[in-house]
């Protein structure tokens, strides 16, 4: 349910733009990480070793994706580039309708990081989260040793 409110918040704030699933699993790692990338407080804690995120991601979002569709908040489409996923015309009455303290941070963050980075290709926002990643590793190299 989770991956799945990320997502929507996301595509909401991107719409009408469609995203593949690919990236919208970078796209949620770095909306979790907001603060990671000089943007608002991070969603969550920042962790040790959360580069090891992506590779469960991928499986969450698309259960969460399922989901979102399944209550008609979400749409798929297949186009010429592969499969794409955009928010539906319930996702802002949805959202605009949930008033959780989580709900309405991950709402503020999904706007500025699709402001801040929409125009980013897929290549520059794979270097941005790769450049995260090797700072992260050298930041808790130390813990390695101690371990």
């Amino acid at each position: 349910m989770e991956t799945g409110l990320r997502s929507l918040a996301i595509l909401e704030a991107a719409f009408p733009k469609r995203f593949d699933l690919q990236r919208l699993v970078e796209l949620d790692y770095l909306v979790v990480h907001s603060a990671d990338i000089g943007g608002p407080e991070s969603l969550h804690a920042p962790l040790p070793l959360r580069a090891g995120e992506l590779l469960v991601r991928r499986e969450l979002i698309e259960r969460g994706l399922l989901l979102m569709i399944s209550k008609g908040l979400i749409e798929r489409r297949v186009t010429a580039e592969g499969i794409e996923y955009a928010a539906d015309e319930q996702a802002t009455p949805y959202l605009t309708g949930l008033s959780a303290p989580y709900t309405v941070r991950l709402r503020e963050r999904a706007r500025w990081l699709v402001s801040n980075f929409d125009g980013f290709s897929t290549d520059e926002l794979r270097d941005l989260i790769r450049h995260f990643f090797s700072r992260w590793s050298s930041e808790f190299e130390p813990l390695k040793a101690i371990g």
